[in-house]
């Protein structure tokens, strides 16, 4: 039996057989730039793609903001909303619960807009977070760059 289909292919042609590519980000905190109210885009997403998306604290976060992650009218989906000092050094985040270590590879979300960040109240004075997404295309032109 043959199957009508292809792999998607990286840059080297090699085939991609699963969310093995990646991207990082990170987002040193500052109450007047990084941490202030507002959106900020983590990761640009041209065409569609399927990922999973989490955050590792390299440093305490601090100030009575909260954050979220998501997309334009969904901010929220990746990520739920969170509480600045509810985040601790060595904590993954990628959903409700805050835990060091943790599954994050059943979370796969398939994505046709840039991934933002939102603080949606308050600010954000301190900290460190390395957001990391692994992803692969579903469309042809599927791709994930770091903003």
């Amino acid at each position: 039996m043959s199957v009508p289909a292809a792999f998607q292919r990286d840059q080297n042609f090699v085939p991609i057989t699963n969310l093995g590519l990646q991207a990082s980000k990170v987002i040193t905190y500052n109450a007047g730039t990084t941490g202030a109210i507002g959106t900020t885009t983590l990761f640009n997403v041209t065409g569609t793609v399927a990922m999973y998306l989490f955050g590792v604290c390299e440093a305490d976060l601090s100030g009575t903001g909260t954050l979220e992650i998501g997309v334009a009218g969904a901010t929220a989906t990746l990520a739920n909303q969170q509480v600045a000092t509810a985040i601790d050094i060595h904590e993954v985040w990628h959903n409700s619960t805050l835990a060091v270590g943790g599954t994050v590879g059943n979370a796969v979300h398939v994505i046709d807009q840039d991934v933002i960040q939102t603080i949606a109240s308050n600010t954000v004075t301190g900290g460190t977070i390395t957001f990391y997404c692994f992803w692969t295309p579903v469309s042809p032109d599927g791709l994930v760059t770091a903003a």
